[in-house]
């Protein structure tokens, strides 16, 4: 007496799709990222509540405008960025048409532009930082100068990350002999960087430049 086999029943409506792991990957490393700059702004209010006149008196010398600006920059990068992921997803690694037609860019045009952004945004801060250290306001000054420069000069190190990360995946776009699916998934965590980036310093600046 023989036994049938059986053969599995397939699932209803088709595979399966699994997640991408490069995605799922970089969203538990963003996590982690999260939990590090938790901790810098723990750091943070931690010293700011023991020292409340001299957070009062420094963060008066902020140049609020000058930061105003920079955040803009910074915000507006995001924007040129996702362009450039759906440049990235319509599998268009440069531009089909004119340079001024923004319409027909592809992915290299749009990730340029968000780094030269990226990049006025780190030149900027660093100016600011020149001009606060002028004004007295240096790390080994007090709690609010070690405090301004540690929460602020991490971001920017993250904000230069962002702009080799760009580098790298610009200068794939033009070795590789096809555009396929493996460099627009690269440019899309790339993406998921950037914007957490520009997430964190809207409110890193909403707490060092608003917050009384």
């Amino acid at each position: 007496m023989t036994t049938a086999t059986q053969t599995p029943a397939k699932p209803v409506g088709g595979s399966i799709n699994r997640p991408n792991l490069t995605s799922v990957g970089t969203i538990v490393w963003l996590a982690s990222e999260v939990m590090f700059f938790a901790g810098l702004f723990a750091m943070y209010f931690t010293l700011r509540s023991t020292s409340p006149e001299l957070w009062a008196d420094e963060s008066a010398k902020l140049n609020v405008w000058l930061a105003t600006a920079n955040t803009i920059i910074l915000v507006s990068s995001s924007v040129t960025c996702q362009f450039g992921v759906f440049a990235a997803e319509r599998l268009q690694p440069r531009r089909a048409g004119g340079v001024l037609d923004l319409r027909r860019w592809g992915m290299v045009e749009w990730f340029a532009l968000t780094f030269i952004m990226g990049a006025i945004f780190v030149a900027v801060q660093a100016f600011e930082y020149a001009e606060l250290v002028a004004h007295g306001i240096s790390i080994p000054a007090h709690a609010y100068g070690s405090a301004f420069y540690i929460t602020t000069g991490f971001h920017a190190l993250h904000v230069t990350g962002g702009l080799i990360a760009f580098l790298f995946i610009m200068g794939r776009a033009f070795v590789a002999k096809r555009f396929g699916h493996f460099e627009a998934t690269s440019a899309i965590v790339v993406s998921y960087y950037w914007h957490f980036v520009d997430v964190v310093w809207i409110v890193l600046f909403l707490v060092v430049y608003f917050l009384k």
